[in-house]
């Protein structure tokens, strides 16, 4: 039987939308900039079609947009809305992390 992690499967860090999100709030970039830069930041490889598939998905809520196409790659960028969305993910992220890192400190206290 292979032995996982035990944490394998509480990460939640590969979410395409909220990755491309963050990597645009540095500058427009288009798809394979995209994806290199999440790989470098993140450590998450996107395939094509969850990166071309979050990237529909958040052009058509609003949340990023097209420029013009820069040769032959069509570069995005980061729409207001779509950077007040990425603020609170990333709140609730927080939220969560400081919660967590509270009740752990009560349970690993707790076992002392």
């Amino acid at each position: 039987m292979k032995k996982t992690p035990a944490n394998e499967g509480l990460r939640r860090t590969n979410d395409p939308p909220l990755l491309i999100l963050t990597s645009l709030a540095s500058g427009p970039k288009h798809g394979h900039a995209l994806a290199k830069d999440i790989a470098a930041f993140a450590g998450v490889e996107l395939g094509p079609g969850a990166l071309y598939g979050a990237i529909t998905r958040l052009e058509e809520r609003g949340l990023i947009e097209p420029l013009n196409d820069d040769d032959r790659r069509r570069p995005y960028r980061i729409t207001e809305a779509g950077s007040a969305s990425l603020a609170s993910a990333i709140a609730d992220m927080r939220r969560l992390v400081d919660v967590g890192t509270a009740r752990l400190r009560l349970a690993l206290g707790g076992l002392s």
